[in-house]
C-alpha cells in the first residue's frame, strides 16, 4: 500500500437525489480525477469509469439504456489521483472484475493504454487495498491472486496490448481493411502474447464501436478506429472462426469464449471444421501444430472426409492448405521452434507462405509469460543446443526460480507446495514412459497402474486430455507437451526422462529413440537430427510454461551433470529433523507440541479445538516443550532471507518485550496474503507510537518481508485493518524445509 496516500470509497444510490448529495463530496464537485463503479446488487450488473467531471458523466449515464436501470455508484476517490492513476485503476478494475463474476461487466473496452507514470508500482499496492475494500462491500469476492490463475483471466481481452501487439493489429486491420495482402502471420516464441492477440482481435471486431475506447491505442488511435469502422461497414455480418490444432487448449479457449459478452465458443473450431463453410476471418492460434497426413492415428479418417469435402488430395494437402482455401483472410500465429512431431505441417509450407507477395509479416520478441523474460528464454535455448561455455555463471534472475532437484521426490513435494500455497503448479515429462494406464485401454477398469517409476516415486499420466491442467486431480498426475502447450503455469516441474541424454565428447544432446515412447512422434522419422530436433523443441517448450519458476528433474546421469553446470542445484536432503508422533505416543507439551495447518488458526486459537486439527511433534535436542510452543508450515518466498519457502517454524505465543524488529506469525482479516492464500501472514513487526501519560498508541504499523525477490512490498496496517490484527505468535527458528536452499 501507498504509505503517503489515502482514498475512499464512498456509496450513494443511484437517482435523480444524486446530483445533491454528491455537492458535499469535495473532489467530485471539484472536477477531480475519480474512478466509478455503477452497480445494481440485484441483477448483478456492474459498469466500471473514469471522470474528472462525475456530475456530467452521470447525467450522460442516466440517457443510456442500460446504465440508467443501476441502481448504486461507488466513487474511489483520492486528492493524490491524476488522470494517469484513475486510468490505471479503471483498467485494472475491468480486469479483475470481469475475471470475478461477481457482476456481468457492461464495460466494451478491451482495456486502457498500457503506460507508465510516476509511482505506477505503488499505486498497485494501492489497487490490492482497494480490491480488499470491494471484497468487504460485496463487489467483489474472490482473491486477486485466485483471479490470476482463472482461465478467463488469463486469456481476457481486457488487456493492455503492448507496443509490439498493438502494432501487429494494425498490420492485421491493415490486411482486413484493404485489398493489399490476404494473409497476416505474426511469429513469436512461447509467451509472446500470441494468444491474447488473437482473443483482443475477436472482442474488437464483434464489440459496438460506441461502446470501444479507443485510447488504448495510443497514437494508432485515429486510424485504427477508422480500420475497424471500414471492416464493419463492409461486412455487416462478419463470420469468423479461431482455429485452435490442439483439443485440450482449444476446449479451454472454448470455456473463455462463453464468458465473455459478444462472443461464443462456436467460434473456437477445431481444423476440419473449417471445411463445413467459409469464413471472412480465420485466424489460427498455434498455427505450428496444424497437421499434414502423416502418423494420424484415428484422425486418418476425419482427414481424409475434410480432404474430399474440399476436392483435395487428401495425400498432398494439410490442414493449411483447407484454411487458405476457406477463408477470405487468415491470420497464422506461428513459432517453428514448438513444432514437435512428424504430422506437424512441415516448415517449408509455411516458408512458402511467409514468402508471398500476399502475406503480410509481423514479428513478436517480448516475453510476458515467464518472469525471467528473454534472458531466461534465451538461456534455456542456449543450454538445450550446447552453446553455453562451461566454467559460466549459473542462471540466476531476481524474479524467476530455476532450480536442478537430484531427488524426485523432493521435486513433487516441491511442486505440490508451490500448488497449495500459489495454485496452478504442474509435474510434466517427456515421453520416456508408455501410457499404461490410459483409461480407455486399461483391460480392467479398476487397475490403476503407475506409468512413471522413478528414484523411487510412483507416478501416473494425466487421465484426460481435455484442458487437464484445470481439471481436478491434475495437481496429482503428470502431464505432457499435448496436454500443456500454450497454457501458463505458476511453477512447472519437468521430468525429462531416459530418452533424452548428453555427449560430452561433443557437447551436444543426444536422444535414444527407442526409449521415446510417442509412437506417432517418431515413426516415419529416418533422420536421427529430426528426432533431436523434435525432442529439443517439446523441452524447450515445457520449460516456458511457468510464470514463476521451473524446477527440473534428470534421469539421465550425464544429462543431469551437464545442466547442474548452469543451473542452481537442490541436493538431495538429509532425514527430516523433525518427527511426526502416533498418537499413542504423544503427550501434549511433554514431549511434543502441535504443528498446526494455518486453517486450524483462524481466530487467533480462540478455538479450543484447534489442537485437535494438529499433528503433534517432537523438538530438537535442546528444546523444551511448553504450552506457548506451536509449529506451522511458512509457504511463500517473502521471507526467504530467512525462511525457506515450505519450512516447518517454531513460533512462541507468549511475545515478550517490544515486538519491533521481531518476526511475527499475523492474521489480517481483511488482507488475503498471496503466498498464503489466507490472512495469515509472516513478517517483521516494525511501528511508530506516541506515549501519552496514560499508555501509548500507534501511528503507524508496517510489516515487512525479508526476502531476496525485490517485488515483495511492505504491508501498510490502516486503522481498521489494526482493529482486527491479532499477533498469533513470534518467530523462534526453522525446523525443517530445504535448508540448502540458504
Amino acid at each position: 500500500m501507498i504509505e503517503t496516500t489515502n482514498f475512499s470509497v464512498d456509496e450513494f444510490d443511484l437517482d435523480r437525489s444524486f446530483y445533491n448529495k454528491v455537492i458535499d463530496h469535495s473532489l467530485a464537485k471539484d472536477n477531480w480525477p475519480i474512478v466509478y463503479i455503477l452497480s445494481d446488487g440485484t441483477k448483478k450488473v456492474a459498469y466500471v469509469g473514469e471522470t474528472i467531471d462525475t456530475i456530467s458523466r452521470m447525467k450522460m449515464h442516466f440517457s443510456h439504456e442500460l446504465k440508467q436501470k443501476l441502481t448504486a455508484i461507488h466513487l474511489i476517490s483520492s486528492d493524490q489521483f491524476n488522470k494517469s492513476v484513475t486510468l490505471d485503476i479503471e483498467s485494472n478494475l475491468i480486469k479483475y472484475m470481469a475475471a470475478d463474476k461477481q457482476f456481468t461487466l457492461l464495460n466494451g473496452n478491451l482495456g486502457i493504454a498500457n503506460h507508465n507514470y510516476y509511482q505506477k508500482n505503488k499505486y498497485w499496492d494501492l489497487f490490492v487495498e482497494l480490491w480488499n475494500k470491494l471484497q468487504k462491500k460485496g463487489l467483489a469476492e474472490r482473491s486477486l491472486s485466485f483471479i490470476e490463475n482463472l482461465n478467463l483471466f488469463k486469456y481476457s481481452p481486457y488487456k493492455s496490448l503492448s507496443a509490439e501487439q498493438n502494432e501487429g493489429l494494425l498490420n492485421i486491420l491493415k490486411s482486413l481493411a484493404e485489398d493489399t495482402h490476404k494473409n497476416t502471420l505474426v511469429e513469436g516464441g512461447a509467451g509472446t502474447g500470441k494468444s491474447i492477440l488473437a482473443i483482443f482481435l475477436f472482442k474488437l471486431l464483434t464489440t459496438s464501436t460506441e461502446d470501444l475506447n479507443f485510447q488504448e491505442f495510443g497514437e494508432n488511435e485515429v486510424e485504427i478506429i477508422s480500420l475497424v469502422e471500414k471492416i464493419k461497414k463492409e461486412k455487416p455480418n462478419f463470420k469468423m472462426a479461431l482455429v485452435i490444432p490442439m483439443s485440450s487448449f482449444r476446449k479451454t479457449l472454448q470455456n473463455v469464449f462463453s464468458q465473455i459478452n459478444g462472443l461464443s465458443p462456436q467460434m473456437v473450431v477445431g481444423p476440419s471444421e473449417i471445411a463445413s463453410q467459409r469464413y471472412d476471418l480465420v485466424v489460427v492460434d498455434e498455427a505450428h501444430r496444424l497437421r499434414q497426413r502423416v502418423n494420424l492415428g484415428a484422425y486418418f479418417g476425419s482427414f481424409d472426409q475434410a480432404s474430399k469435402k474440399l476436392g483435395l488430395d487428401s495425400k498432398k494437402n494439410n490442414e493449411l492448405d483447407w484454411i487458405l482455401q476457406q477463408a477470405d483472410r487468415t491470420v497464422f500465429f506461428y513459432d517453428a521452434n514448438q513444432s514437435i512431431k512428424p504430422s506437424d505441417v512441415p516448415k517449408e509450407s509455411f516458408d512458402r507462405l511467409i514468402a508471398s507477395p500476399a502475406t503480410r509479416k509481423q514479428k513478436l520478441h517480448s516475453q510476458f509469460r515467464v518472469r525471467g523474460g528473454n534472458d531466461y528464454v534465451e538461456y534455456i535455448d542456449r543450454l538445450l543446443n550446447g552453446r553455453l561455455v562451461p566454467g559460466a555463471n549459473k542462471f540466476k534472475h531476481p524474479n524467476y526460480d530455476l532450480k536442478l532437484f537430484y531427488s524426485l521426490e523432493q521435486m513433487v513435494e516441491k511442486i505440490k507446495q508451490k500448488n497449495k500455497g500459489e495454485g496452478l503448479s504442474r509435474l510434466i515429462a517427456g515421453f520416456s514412459w508408455p501410457w499404461v494406464s490410459n483409461p480407455k485401454k486399461r483391460k480392467k477398469p479398476e487397475w490403476e497402474p503407475y506409468d512413471i517409476i522413478e528414484d523411487g516415486v510412483y507416478l501416473r499420466w494425466n487421465t484426460t486430455d481435455k484442458d487437464w491442467i484445470n481439471t481436478p486431480g491434475s495437481e496429482d498426475e503428470v502431464g505432457c507437451i499435448h496436454t500443456t502447450q500454450g497454457y501458463d503455469l505458476n511453477y512447472a516441474g519437468i521430468i525429462f526422462g531416459n530418452e533424452i541424454s548428453y555427449n560430452p565428447d561433443n557437447n551436444e544432446i543426444i536422444v535414444h529413440k527407442e526409449k521415446y515412447h510417442d509412437k506417432n512422434g517418431k515413426n516415419t522419422i529416418n533422420d536421427p537430427q529430426r528426432l533431436v530436433d523434435y525432442v529439443i523443441n517439446i523441452y524447450k517448450t515445457m520449460m516456458l510454461r511457468g510464470i514463476k519458476g521451473t524446477y527440473i528433474y534428470v534421469c539421465d546421469k550425464d544429462l543431469r551433470n551437464y545442466f547442474s553446470q548452469f543451473i542452481p542445484v537442490i541436493e538431495q536432503r538429509q532425514e527430516a529433523i523433525i518427527k511426526v508422533l502416533p498418537s499413542a505416543e504423544v503427550k501434549r507439551y511433554v514431549n511434543s507440541v502441535p504443528l498446526y495447518h494455518l486453517t486450524a488458526l483462524a481466530g487467533g486459537f480462540s478455538d479450543v479445538q484447534a489442537v485437535e486439527y494438529a499433528d503433534w511433534i517432537e523438538l530438537p535436542a535442546g528444546i523444551t516443550p511448553s504450552e506457548d510452543l506451536f509449529a506451522c508450515r511458512v509457504v511463500g518466498n517473502s521471507m526467504n532471507k530467512v525462511i525457506p519457502d515450505g519450512a516447518i517454524c517454531l513460533f512462541n505465543r507468549n511475545i515478550t518485550g517490544s515486538r519491533g524488529g521481531k518476526t511475527l506469525l499475523i492474521e489480517l482479516r481483511d488482507y488475503t496474503d498471496p503466498d498464503t492464500e489466507s490472512a495469515f501472514t509472516v513478517k517483521e513487526y516494525w511501528s511508530k507510537k506516541i506515549v501519552l501519560e496514560d499508555g501509548f498508541f500507534h501511528t503507524e504499523i508496517i510489516l515487512k518481508p525479508n526476502s531476496r525477490d525485490p517485488n515483495y512490498k511492505n504491508i501498510v496496517v490502516t486503522p481498521d485493518m489494526a482493529e482486527d490484527m491479532k499477533i498469533l505468535g513470534v518467530y523462534e527458528r526453522v525446523l525443517d524445509g530445504d535448508l540448502s536452499i540458504n
